[in-house]
């Protein structure tokens, strides 16, 4: 019986599954890792997937198909670009991997992307082969999925849909070093930026925030009547619908997919963003639907061992 290794590299931990062909998740692995570039490092990684694949009564030459996504561009070849928050010696690292798996075809896959294909393959998206996700967490990532198949691009920037340019008088610098980008308002601390700017300017007292990105607590003060909490959600969700409309006009999704940890208060805000979106776009595109992502911090080990598994098929 065969199985694929779908792997998400992050900076500090390695989040690791082991599925089945159909897209049955049969176990997890968290491995803490340290910079990705040398021999030792690589071969902690495997010896811990190894492990992994053991819990499963499985062996190394069982895996067919092992799918790594990472915070950085990939572009429709497979090939990867930089990596602007982790140390990772792509190359050899897919060597080490190669070496303990030798039946198993790798992929590189951005994470959004991954994450993405994750919910096509088994979650919120299953029953759509035109989509669009949208991830809102510390950051803004987003993957696009057009009959079917993920649009990656020339060189891999497809899909990052958290730097569409929204607010051009913006005086703040966004991490990719431009101003304005839909990730400064529509994040999970966009959200509390643009939370702690209302109470500056009300001269009003904060919620108690546990850090730069603790939009649950700006959610939170927002229904207990905060009323500069309610600005804030209100600018990011209006942030938010202009993007998507604009973005409907270029892809006519069947279905938006928001996904990261703001997803957690979807309940909350999903109407106003409905409305508010409504009153942006094409009104041949009202009636597209915004539906909530379903598996969580696990969508990018789905996705990329989906990437995989085509690859390999």
């Amino acid at each position: 019986m065969g199985y694929a290794l779908g792997i998400d590299v992050g900076g500090t931990s390695i989040k690791a599954g082991i599925f089945t062909l159909e897209g049955d998740l049969e176990a997890t692995k968290s491995i803490p890792t340290d910079e990705l570039t040398n021999e030792a490092a690589f071969a902690d990684v495997t010896s811990a997937l190894t492990d992994l694949i053991g819990t499963c009564g499985a062996k190394p030459e069982d895996i067919v198909a092992l799918g790594l996504d990472v915070p950085g561009p990939v572009n429709a070849k497979g090939e990867v670009g930089f990596f602007p928050n982790i140390k990772l010696d792509a190359p050899r690292f897919e060597r080490a991997l190669k070496g303990a798996f030798p039946k198993a075809v790798t992929a590189f896959i951005n994470d959004a992307n991954a994450a993405a294909l994750g919910e096509m393959w088994m979650g919120a998206a299953k029953l759509y082969e035109n989509f669009v996700m949208l991830t809102l967490g510390t950051g803004v990532g987003g993957g696009i999925v057009t009959n079917g198949q993920l649009v990656a691009g020339h060189v891999g920037a497809a899909g990052e849909l958290g730097h569409l340019t929204m607010n051009p008088d913006e005086t703040e610098t966004c991490g990719c070093g431009r101003k304005g980008c839909l990730e400064q308002y529509a994040s999970a601390s966009g959200i509390v930026r643009l939370y702690k700017q209302a109470c500056e300017v009300a001269n009003a007292m904060p919620c108690p925030l546990s850090g730069r990105s603790d939009s649950y607590a700006v959610f939170q003060a927002m229904g207990a009547g905060d009323p500069q909490a309610k600005w804030a959600i209100s600018s990011m969700l209006e942030y938010l619908a202009r993007a998507m409309a604009n973005i409907a006009c270029v892809v006519d999704p069947e279905c938006f997919v928001i996904g990261g940890g703001v997803v957690g208060s979807f309940d909350i805000f999903k109407d106003e963003l409905k409305q508010r979106y409504q009153a942006h776009c094409l009104s041949v595109c009202k009636d597209i639907k915004i539906v909530p992502a379903t598996l969580g911090n696990q969508a990018g080990m789905y996705g990329a061992a989906m990437c995989a598994l085509d690859k390999e098929r």
